[in-house]
């Protein structure tokens, strides 16, 4: 029997992952509040999650300052943008193949 979920990206499983890479995927950089603000979600879930593709090399985190207020902007990195497709393509293969 074929495995229709070998493909599917464990790192997307996650609703928030998943939204996090879909408004990276659109956008070159997006910054911390408008991600929170997006996928409504506290402070504190959108930075583990993020620090969790971070680790994996799916997201950039660059900090700078913008006067004197911290400003912190997200951006998917080539590895994440293909990470992405490539679970995408899956769900698709899989909505093909199960239908």
């Amino acid at each position: 029997m074929k495995n229709y979920i070998e493909n599917i990206n464990k790192a997307f499983e996650s609703r928030i992952r998943l939204g996090i890479m879909s408004i990276l995927m659109v956008n070159d950089t997006v910054d911390f509040a408008a991600v929170k603000e997006m996928l409504n979600i506290t402070d504190g879930n959108l930075a583990s999650h993020v620090a969790a593709l971070e680790k994996m090399g799916f997201v950039e985190v660059r900090k700078q300052f913008v006067g004197k207020k911290p400003n912190t902007t997200y951006l998917a990195t080539q590895e994440g943008k293909i990470a992405f497709t490539d679970h995408l393509n899956a769900l698709e293969n899989l909505i093909k193949k199960t239908s």
